[in-house]
């Protein structure tokens, strides 16, 4: 699914959602996201086109929010806080223990698509450190056992 693959009708179709309107580049970058698993690069030039916009205003927005991606990531994305309340509760041992039952560092996403691995300033959660996400989901008060079941039920799917 990398580089020229994608679906153009698909993308076409978003697009014409949003024709014109400059203001629609995140919402249109969010949906492309969410159809494709990440904003293809050819797709930065259309949407340039379709808001009129320059391919440099949409790459600046992509590259600027950590949220979108130029690369594909896994179904699953695994995201493990590093926030001073999780550091301070375990957090360190948790991504280790992560990074073993994954095969994966920081940013990797494994070969068959199903997990990407990253680590973020803070989730937000911090009642709940040590705390990871998958995806939408938050899991917090984690153990190493906790940690293993976790990723069992999405090895499982």
């Amino acid at each position: 699914m990398k580089g020229n693959d994608i679906d153009l009708e698909r993308l076409e179709a978003l697009l014409r959602e949003f024709q014109g309107k400059k203001w629609g580049l995140i919402p249109l970058l969010q949906k492309v996201q969410e159809t494709f698993g990440y904003v293809p690069p050819v797709a930065i030039e259309p949407i340039a086109e379709a808001l009129d916009l320059f391919p440099s205003q949409v790459q600046g927005v992509i590259t600027f929010y950590a949220g979108f991606s130029l690369e594909p990531k896994g179904k699953y994305v695994v995201r493990v806080c590093r926030g001073t309340a999780c550091h301070v509760r375990g957090s360190r041992s948790i991504l280790r223990l992560m990074r073993k039952e994954l095969g994966l560092e920081e940013g990797e996403t494994s070969e068959d698509y199903r997990f990407t691995l990253e680590t973020v300033a803070c989730l937000g959660a911090c009642f709940l450190a040590p705390t990871m996400m998958v995806n939408q989901t938050y899991y917090g008060k984690l153990s190493p056992a906790k940690v293993t079941s976790v990723l069992d039920q999405y090895r499982k799917d």
